[in-house]
């Protein structure tokens, strides 16, 4: 999460991990991206000045060059950066965002990362 996207992805760039998620990721590059070798969940959200969808879009074409690489990136309408983390737990569709980006995280790293 967060600045956590930047260290996970230097990680992937070797085969010591077996699959990453970044969920509003901050400081990742083109480049970053460009050097993945695990499977890569990104979610994004619409309203990130950090990591725009625009940064997004790009990571998403980067990735679908890679076919080795199994990739999934999810933009959520309406949502800021850090809303997976930062939320009112009294606005019932901040909680369901985040539930749903917490959902789609796990689903991920259950494809890939067994016990």
């Amino acid at each position: 999460m967060c600045w956590g996207g930047k260290v996970v992805g230097e990680l992937a760039k070797s085969y010591d991990l077996k699959a990453i998620v970044m969920m509003h990721p901050s400081r990742v590059t083109v480049d970053d991206i460009k050097e993945i070798k695990v499977p890569i969940s990104i979610l994004g959200a619409e309203l990130d000045k950090q990591s725009p969808p625009a940064l997004l879009r790009q990571f998403e074409e980067v990735l679908s060059t890679k076919p080795e690489v199994d990739s999934f990136v999810k933009i959520f309408k309406g949502v800021d950066h850090g809303w997976t983390l930062r939320y009112d737990i009294g606005n019932k569709d901040a909680v369901k965002q985040a539930e749903k980006a917490h959902h789609y995280m796990l689903k991920w790293l259950s494809k890939y990362v067994k016990c």
